[in-house]
């Protein structure tokens, strides 16, 4: 069967399960203005960018013979939950037999899931499709590990690009693993890569880190949200992103109590502002405002998709959670509509706040003395200048 998906995080690990499993892959093309524009020419105009980024995919993939295309769904207030209803009836009238399978959290209706999953095994044996799963699984850890740390390395390149190529490199070297030996010798090797190419020496003091929150779609598809992350790490700024394929992965396999479960230890910070959670990522993104700021992050970036009703509410909040914290926060929505350079300028200029609210903290000042013998006529500037203490702001 000829099957495809949207592009969002490690697609290399759909790519080899669905490999294994015997299909042929049909390889979406990288979103491009194109694409935005055929979701948004046949989307109601009211959904939320992400929904017209995936149809224009849908289509493009349609387009190329994909018979199956394979996605998430969501549930709650959330309107993601509808999405593949919505798409395949859009597919279908404008001419495509392509089907869209939605895998969504198997706790919330074990049979459909299975159901789905049957259908996807192909003619692959039980334990083969589970050996297929679990290297895919791993594979996700892998790449989405490595590129969290290639994030933290990449704004002291010498070599502008150098973790880029090196991105590229290890990529190719995932997608021909075939087994979990394979999968070691890779990893380990993707991560001398990455330690051998030349960074500058930047003081600790010096440092700016910014964490990334928001709409799992935009938050996660440097397509969808202008490739933010490598932008910020031009400036000079490492990022942390708290979405990824493995952490989506993690909170719908492991149970609520167990640690491995991140999502839901953090969700729990958040109760301090809210006690309900209002659908998608809303209450997990103010739960990860919060652990930023407790682990020093200097800002944190916000993105949701223009019209976003759960992103609303957290962005509603963002100014209480701001003056608590006091950490600075920018928010962005993201559609169709939105410029590069906008983005591009509020970047640096939320680059420079927080460098600025950085050097300030750390700056050493001289302080005026108030201990100047009376009748001896020395000012208070001159009173300043020989004062020897300090102060620290």
């Amino acid at each position: 069967m000829k099957i495809s998906f949207p592009y969002m995080g490690c697609v290399t690990g759909y790519q080899k399960m669905l490999e294994l499993m015997g299909h042929e892959i049909i390889m979406p093309p990288r979103p491009t203005s194109r694409t935005v524009d055929l979701g948004a020419k046949y989307a109601p105009e009211f959904l939320c960018f992400p929904f017209k980024m995936m149809l224009g995919t849908y289509i493009e993939v349609a387009e190329q013979g994909a018979e199956l295309i394979v996605s998430t769904g969501g549930r709650g207030p959330c309107r993601a939950g509808m999405y593949g209803e919505i798409h395949q009836r859009i597919l279908r009238q404008l001419g495509y037999r392509t089907e869209i399978a939605i895998f969504d959290d198997p706790t919330q209706n074990r049979k459909a899931f299975l159901e789905q999953v049957k259908g996807l095994i192909n003619h692959t044996s039980l334990p083969k499709a589970l050996r297929s799963a679990y290297l895919s699984y791993r594979l996700i850890e892998s790449m989405d590990s490595l590129e969290a740390k290639l994030k933290t390395l990449r704004p002291y390149e010498v070599e502008a690009g150098s973790f880029d190529r090196a991105w590229r490199t290890i990529t190719g070297w995932h997608e021909g693993c075939f087994s979990q030996k394979d999968l070691k010798k890779v990893r380990r090797d993707s991560e001398e890569l990455l330690v051998s190419i030349q960074i500058r020496n930047v003081p600790e003091a010096e440092k700016l880190r910014v964490g990334i929150v928001g709409e799992i779609y935009v938050a996660m598809e440097s397509a969808a949200n202008m490739d933010i992350e490598r932008k910020l790490n031009s400036l000079g700024i490492e990022t942390y992103n708290c979405q990824s394929l493995s952490h989506w992965l993690h909170h719908h396999i492991y149970p609520k109590w167990s640690k491995a479960n991140e999502a839901i230890q953090i969700m729990k910070k958040a109760r301090r502002y809210t006690p309900l959670n209002a659908g998608g990522h809303d209450m997990e993104n103010i739960g990860w405002m919060m652990e930023y700021k407790e682990r020093r992050m200097d800002g944190v970036v916000h993105l949701m998709p223009f019209g976003c009703l759960p992103e609303l509410i957290t962005q509603s909040l963002i100014p209480d959670i701001t003056r608590d914290l006091d950490l600075p926060i920018l928010s962005m929505s993201i559609d169709e509509q939105t410029g590069s350079v906008n983005n591009q300028t509020r970047l640096e200029a939320f680059a420079d706040l927080i460098a600025q609210k950085k050097r300030v903290k750390n700056a050493s000042v001289k302080a005026p003395s108030f201990q100047v013998p009376a009748g001896e006529g020395k000012d208070t500037f001159t009173a300043y200048r020989q004062s020897g203490s300090e102060v620290r702001i």
